[in-house]
């Protein structure tokens, strides 16, 4: 990690079972630590985490960081909320952004089957690149094979570390920023990125492409008769153009993605060092605290270093000191009198906005009694959708504990 001098601060990396009491969680000390690197916002769908994700940025590059955000959900709101037409691959600049404390903010989209290519261009020689990615395996793999997406999730954020961050691969000028925010997936799959080594090794080393290697790692005296038995069964269902052209993209997996499966392994351990913060952001509803629970315990199982739970568009506190029953016992009383009341009115929609807010008060407290030392931002609900900075501006504020 750069910035070997700067502090780095101990983030939770446990569960359940300790007698301490979440405390509230300093959006700012996060985003001010020049020790924070990268932060991976994740939950489930349609809790505003894009939007989160977005809102940490530019408040991170509003308070002086050179920030980049990547967004992994396929929706395109965040280049909606920041100005841009259109998100690729490519980090572009976001117009509007403070400049006055020195900060800088870049936004891009996952784009997995450009990240594929950009593998096999810096993995293998340009006759063999364009042999790999005009194979119809591998361009079926590289637009829509499941798991391809977290995979490349992994590939993009270790080269954005690399080359922007640290500048391992640029040299000391190419560290454009000095933190990365990541929108991840929604719902539980917002996590198979930190299987993606696993799963790819498990892959490449499974018994299938053991055997279409064979020819290729053996000379022709280790073919067995049991092989060729295969083969040609495989060449009379499905053709010997389509088996040749299997052969090839698993030969190619074989001496290209060695290299990306040791780049994910090291993107999984950055992912567990000091310098990343995991952020969980969740809804106040039992379906989505419920969700986020399984996150903090997943994320404690892999030793990964969690900040904290953001919870959006909790439900405000009413001004007035009455309570649900005080403010329905005296809607009750107006109505006897005047049954058309408009003040009797008022106070029952105040008693179902009380009770609201004392559910998910309860929801929350659950939570914070099953996972203790899980610090904790809850941002109010807006009245209308984000649509650009103000509006991020408004939930960075929001997240940092300001009114």
């Amino acid at each position: 990690m750069s910035g070997a001098s700067a502090p780095r601060r101990t983030r939770s990396r446990v569960g359940p079972g300790s007698s301490h009491r979440a405390a509230p969680l300093d959006v700012d000390a996060l985003l001010d630590d020049p020790a924070t690197e990268i932060i991976v916002c994740c939950g489930s769908g349609g809790v505003g985490k894009t939007t989160t994700a977005a809102a940490l940025a530019l408040r991170a590059a509003e308070r002086g960081r050179r920030v980049v955000v990547l967004t992994i959900d396929p929706a395109r709101r965040l280049a909606q909320s920041m100005g841009i037409a259109a998100l690729d691959n490519t980090p572009r600049p976001v117009a509007g952004v403070d400049p006055g404390a020195g900060g800088s903010l870049d936004a891009m989209m996952l784009d997995m089957k450009r990240t594929f290519d950009e593998v096999v261009l810096s993995q293998a020689s340009p006759e063999k690149a364009e042999q790999i990615l005009a194979n119809p395996f591998y361009v079926a793999l590289s637009s829509s094979f499941a798991g391809t997406q977290e995979y490349m999730a992994m590939e993009k954020l270790g080269q954005l570390y690399r080359e922007h961050v640290t500048g391992e691969e640029g040299g000391e000028d190419s560290a454009t920023y000095d933190l990365i925010v990541v929108d991840t997936p929604p719902s539980r799959s917002a996590l198979d990125f930190l299987d993606a080594p696993e799963r790819l090794s498990s892959f490449l080393d499974g018994r299938f492409v053991r055997l279409m290697l064979a020819p290729a790692r053996g000379p022709a005296k280790l073919l067995t008769a049991g092989f060729s038995v295969v083969t040609n069964a495989l060449m009379k269902i499905l053709g010997a153009q389509f088996l040749k052209d299997l052969q090839t993209f698993v030969a190619a997996l074989d001496t290209v993605f060695g290299g990306f499966r040791q780049r994910a392994q090291q993107t999984y351990s950055l992912l567990q060092a000091d310098g990343t913060a995991f952020l969980v952001v969740a809804a106040p509803e039992p379906d989505a605290l419920r969700e986020a629970a399984y996150f903090v315990e997943r994320l404690s199982e892999d030793s990964m270093p969690l900040a904290g739970l953001v919870v959006n568009r909790a439900s405000p506190d009413p001004e007035s000191p009455l309570s649900a029953d005080e403010a329905m016992a005296g809607a009750e009383r107006l109505r006897a009198d005047d049954p058309e009341s408009l003040t009797a009115g008022l106070l029952r929609l105040h008693a179902d906005r009380a009770r609201l807010v004392a559910r998910e008060g309860a929801l929350r407290e659950r939570f914070a009694t099953a996972h203790p030392q899980v610090a904790t931002a809850v941002v109010a609900a807006l009245s209308g959708d984000v649509h650009d900075l103000d509006g991020l501006r408004q939930i960075g504020t929001l997240l940092a504990g300001g009114e």
